[in-house]
């Protein structure tokens, strides 16, 4: 793994956690954004695949 594509992750992640925070799920129910960890491994998931060659 390069470090452009750990920068991503992390970036991705930190996205994902912000998400988490600022929009969430007020119902509880909802798949990704209504547990911290989940959002956040997406998120640097993302940041992943965005940043593969």
């Amino acid at each position: 793994m390069t470090e452009s594509m750990a920068l991503y992750m992390v970036i991705g992640g930190a996205l994902g956690f912000g998400y988490h925070r600022l929009i969430g799920c007020r119902s509880g129910t909802c798949a990704i954004t209504a547990n911290p960890y989940i959002s956040t491994a997406y998120g640097a998931l993302i940041g992943f695949m965005i940043a593969r060659p």
